[in-house]
């Protein structure tokens, strides 16, 4: 198993992840568009198929499917550590920041703040390169079109907490259908440096901490000791993303007096307003509750599932994905990505972003910006926050 990369690639992973994390606002979809620019379309350090293989793994497991996506492409960079580096980068930005909300925000009010409107039509120019990207390659035929279209389309109008497994599932054995016969193109292999021993040890530790906390905590009358559970099984049980995390965590630390309602919606507010994951609102709830130690330690545990997961499956998934008998439901399951990010797209991007007409077409010039200019994305974010700021005004 490689641990360690170069010096050299863990400062860039770090230097490139943390510009990413100060300036990924917009969610979970939205983040997966800024790293396909920067890591795909820019930096190439993946193929198009790879990374949307990479993608549906991640929409499979629980947990920061986006946190996922940057912490595996930070391994398949520099081993284990890059997948650290990568996270430390991209995800400590909003954990600073939320601790610091919780300590003044309520002092500051900013939920209607022109710049942050300006970063929601930013996350709309961003997502909507990333489907033109992807659906070029993932979706060239009929047949492909045709369940993105099918996604999309069930995606929207059944909205569940599994809906979206549900459909890769269905995608995956339509494509299994359609294409078992199909000649795959040349693809470049994807090296995860993790050994299988190592995978079923983080496996075998996901499953026993997500068992053994509970005791604990029953056993125990360490107040860290719940909190880690609560946070730990949040990380553990939520499939879809951030937006689903928040409810869960109102349920664990309302109730229970940890946490007034007024203070949960006020860090809800300021977790809206920080680039990088939603799941970092861990680290406003720790740190209303003890501190910033307590910010540190909810970050840790809410975010340890997705790493168990990820170094878990990493291995096993590169298998997989260049078995001849699976390659056709791996072609489903892209294009149902595709069909995802497209749904995404509209709701709730498009649909909290786009409120008038000015605003689709400021959107359609930090897109022009990204498609036609080529202009690095955080150009793109500045400009963003600086015209909602003017457009406020107007």
């Amino acid at each position: 198993m490689k641990t360690s990369g170069s010096l050299k690639s863990l400062i860039e992973i770090l230097f490139i992840s943390t510009r990413l994390g100060l300036t990924s606002f917009g969610g979970p979809v939205a983040h997966l568009g800024y790293f396909h620019e920067e890591y795909i379309r820019r930096r190439k350090w993946m193929d198009e198929k790879s990374y949307a293989d990479l993608v549906a793994l991640c929409q499979f497991l629980p947990g920061p499917a986006s946190s996922q996506v940057g912490i595996g492409i930070g391994i398949m960079r520099a081993g284990v550590l890059g997948g650290i580096v990568s996270f430390i980068g991209f995800t400590l930005p909003s954990v600073l920041a939320l601790i610091l909300f919780a300590i003044i925000l309520r002092e500051l009010d900013v939920a209607d703040a022109g710049w942050i409107h300006g970063l929601k039509i930013v996350a709309v120019a961003v997502v909507a390169h990333a489907i033109l990207g992807m659906a070029k390659k993932l979706t060239p035929d009929l047949n492909r079109k045709a369940i993105a279209l099918f996604t999309l389309v069930v995606i929207l109008l059944w909205q569940t907490a599994f809906s979206q497994i549900g459909v890769i599932l269905l995608s995956a054995f339509i494509g299994f259908l359609l294409f078992k016969q199909h000649k795959p193109d040349d693809e470049a292999r994807i090296d995860f440096p993790i050994s299988r021993r190592f995978a079923v040890f983080c496996l075998s530790l996901f499953f026993g901490l997500l068992f053994l906390l509970p005791f604990l905590r029953e056993v125990t009358s360490l107040e860290w000791i719940a909190l880690f559970d609560s946070f730990y099984r949040s990380g553990s049980l939520v499939f879809g993303g951030g937006h689903v995390v928040l409810p869960l965590l109102e349920r664990e630390f309302v109730p229970t007096g940890w946490l007034t309602e007024e203070a949960f919606l006020a860090g809800y507010g300021a977790a809206q307003a920080v680039p990088g994951p939603l799941f970092t609102f861990a680290a406003y709830i720790g740190a209303v509750i003890n501190g910033w130690q307590g910010g540190l330690l909810a970050t840790f545990a809410i975010f340890l599932p997705a790493f168990l997961l990820i170094l878990g499956t990493l291995p096993f998934w590169d298998s997989l994905r260049r078995n001849p008998k699976i390659k056709g439901a791996l072609m489903g399951v892209n294009a149902a990505v595709v069909g995802i990010l497209i749904a995404a797209f509209y709701h709730p991007i498009w649909t909290s972003s786009i409120l008038a007409p000015q605003d689709f077409a400021f959107a359609a010039v930090l897109l022009s910006m990204l498609v036609f200019w080529k202009l690095p994305p955080w150009i793109v974010v500045v400009t963003g926050a600086v015209g909602g700021l003017v457009m406020g005004f107007i």
